[in-house]
């Protein structure tokens, strides 16, 4: 396949995905809206822009910022902190709270993504600080033809002994597809039914403002995720948030801080700026990422390739999956999205072992921060099928582009000079 083909495979392409490209605009729009109210709403002014040191005792800007995604999430309560590292580190605070030796947790949507399987003490990489290893006691039940085990899961929650469910909302390195917000309102509705205690807990990474709802909308108790992904919309360089009921938020933050402490506490460090501009943005640099996704997942299958969403599927998060089929071409894929970058687009990367994996991983990223995956990039798991994990695009054409340069790049001979 030579450049010309590829020119003209991509004006066909999109031409064929534009009515697509409507439907994800408007729910950009009805996303923006809410931010927007939720800013004025809540009286945003200059004054919590200014950040805070120390101890950052009841600072008004961190305070404030709580406020607003607590209204954009319907919840109680939230903590959006700089000092949650990542997505993980959310989660492996927010179990570690709700969590004490000889509670059982039930994940409802198979097997959770690796680096959490680590924190809970699953999987080949095994630590001493694991939840198993404090008592906590793990279980699973799988989807079935990617939706909920409906009648499992009432079956096994019903004998109320389960602390707390989990549900991953993204598919992480799984072949299974993401789950709508529709399919968790019904698990969640049917787990009410026969338990009402039980805290239902959704790994909200990746998911926020692809579509218009979120899971505190239907009936979770807590979500959690990552400002370097979705909310942070390229922005914010650092934190994440877990938001839900004011006591479970209570038990997270003094599992992040001190008991007695709590949320009163926590230096935003130059971070307030960040955050806000971030969820300002966040629903258009979303809809960029989905645009960017959708691209892709026309052009690779109209090249060949399994493709996850199709193009013109409804999506729940901004993850496109590509099968590649062999080693050296998912390793060719991430090489030509790391040309495609603003930076370091020099590098060449390379699989590689990585803490919380069990396989080599190859990630490519040339982010302005690093480990921005709203920002274009890519990565996989060295091990059948090859699957490349593609997301992220802070603009459509940036991540058109990347697209293209990656397709190029596997195909020899015809990178772009």
């Amino acid at each position: 396949m030579n450049y010309v083909e590829i020119e003209e495979l991509v004006k066909k392409v999109e031409q064929e995905i534009q009515p697509i490209f409507k439907k994800v605009e408007k729910i950009c729009e009805k996303n923006s809206l809410k931010v927007i109210q939720a800013f004025q709403e809540k009286n945003l002014s200059e004054q919590h822009l200014y950040s805070s040191n120390g101890y950052g005792i009841d600072e008004a800007g961190r305070n404030k910022i709580e406020e607003i995604y607590s209204q954009i999430f319907n919840t109680e309560d939230s903590l959006v902190r700089a000092q949650l590292i990542s997505g993980t580190h959310a989660l492996a605070v927010t179990l570690s709270a709700l969590l004490r030796p000889n509670d059982i947790m039930l994940s409802i949507s198979g097997e959770p993504y690796d680096t959490l399987q680590t924190v809970i003490g699953i999987g080949e990489e095994k630590s001493e600080s694991s939840l198993s290893n404090l008592g906590i006691k793990y279980e699973q039940i799988d989807l079935i033809d990617n939706d909920f085990d409906i009648e499992k899961i009432i079956k096994r929650v019903e004998k109320k002994d389960i602390k707390l469910i989990e549900i991953q909302r993204s598919r992480g390195y799984s072949t299974r597809k993401s789950i709508t917000i529709e399919k968790i309102e019904r698990v969640i509705n049917e787990i009410r039914k026969v338990n009402k205690q039980v805290i239902i807990m959704v790994d909200n990474c990746y998911g926020e403002f692809v579509q218009e709802k979120e899971p505190t909308d239907v009936g979770a108790d807590i979500i959690v995720g990552s400002l370097m992904k979705n909310l942070g919309a390229g922005i914010a360089t650092s934190g994440a948030y877990i938001s839900g009921k004011k006591k479970l938020i209570e038990l997270c933050a003094e599992r992040l801080t001190a008991p007695g402490i709590g949320k009163e506490i926590g230096p935003s460090l130059n971070q307030n700026t960040a955050f806000l501009k971030g969820l300002f943005f966040a629903p258009s640099v979303v809809a960029s990422s989905i645009k960017t996704a959708i691209f892709a997942s026309k052009i690779l299958s109209e090249l060949g390739y399994k493709v996850d969403p199709l193009y013109d599927e409804i999506r729940t998060d901004i993850v496109q999956t590509i099968a590649l089929g062999n080693k050296n071409d998912l390793i060719k894929f991430c090489q030509g999205i790391q040309k495609g970058s603003p930076i370091d687009s020099n590098v060449v990367p390379e699989p590689s072992p990585m803490g919380g994996y069990s396989d080599e991983v190859i990630m490519a990223a040339g982010t302005f921060t690093q480990g921005s995956t709203i920002e274009l990039s890519c990565d996989g798991p060295i091990r059948e099928p090859y699957i490349a994990y593609m997301q992220g695009g802070l603009t459509y054409e940036y991540g058109k582009y990347g697209v293209i340069k990656a397709i190029e790049y596997m195909k020899k001979g015809v990178e772009r000079k």
